[in-house]
């Protein structure tokens, strides 16, 4: 039987609530990382195959990019200056 509509939501997950299985693979993936030498690795996907990490940015950057007051417009260009780990870790 379908509640009717406008009923409050009742069982269920809350709102928000993380998939399991998405936050295990999540894990899974930083440990993969962490393991392959973590921002040393990501350093040599960047220059040895741009393509691929250029896919990783646009997954991880967010997709709005205003401001509170709605002012700050989207970005037109995007430049990726390699940095060594250790100068990064220096700043």
């Amino acid at each position: 039987m379908a509640k009717s509509r406008g009923a409050p939501k009742t069982g269920g997950r809350r709102k928000g609530t993380p998939n399991k299985n998405t936050a295990l693979i999540k894990g899974m993936i930083v440990e993969a990382l962490d393991k392959s030498g973590g921002v040393d690795y990501l350093v040599g996907v960047a220059k040895n195959n741009p393509a691929a990490f250029c896919t990783l940015i646009g997954k991880v950057l967010p997709l709005n990019h205003t401001s509170e007051d709605a002012t700050l417009s989207p970005p037109t260009e995007i430049r990726i200056v390699g940095v060594s780990a250790a100068n990064a870790l220096a700043e």
